[in-house]
């Protein structure tokens, strides 16, 4: 049988891992944004650099930096989010390719990732449903 207690400690638990989630979510959202924003606003030195360093042409900033956004809107809404969490992986395996290509660190893109499913999976109950990482209690009859 479950006593009040146990209930209002459940339901603060789940509140506490949904906005942990949500956080974490929110992390890898303005990371590509500003990221956008620089490929859209950021004028001749980020040109310079990604056509220069990374080999892009300066026409393909403003299409990347929309499919950017792009990702990290269907990220945003819940009933796209996981979608939108299988772009933005999408997204960021690009960048890594990207950075391996050049021998740079990729370090970044790829905790982004980890962090855009972390927080999706604390966030949405039935991912994990989906992909239990504990299993849950099983609740004797009373």
């Amino acid at each position: 049988m479950t006593t009040a207690a146990q209930t209002h400690v459940l339901s603060v638990n789940k509140a506490w891992v949904r906005w942990t989630g949500r956080v974490f979510s929110a992390l890898p959202v303005l990371m590509m944004t500003m990221s956008a924003g620089m490929k859209l606003f950021g004028g001749p030195m980020v040109a310079t650099a990604f056509v220069g360093k990374f080999g892009y042409q300066e026409a393909s900033l403003p299409v990347i930096a929309l499919v950017e956004l792009s990702c990290a809107a269907l990220y945003l809404v819940p009933r796209t989010a996981v979608l939108g969490a299988i772009l933005v992986t999408g997204y960021l395996g690009g960048a890594i390719a990207t950075h391996v290509r050049i021998g740079e660190v990729f370090a970044i893109p790829l905790l982004l990732g980890i962090v855009a499913w972390a927080g999706l999976y604390l966030r949405d109950e039935r991912l994990q449903d989906l992909i239990p990482l504990r299993r849950k209690p099983v609740s004797t009859p009373s």
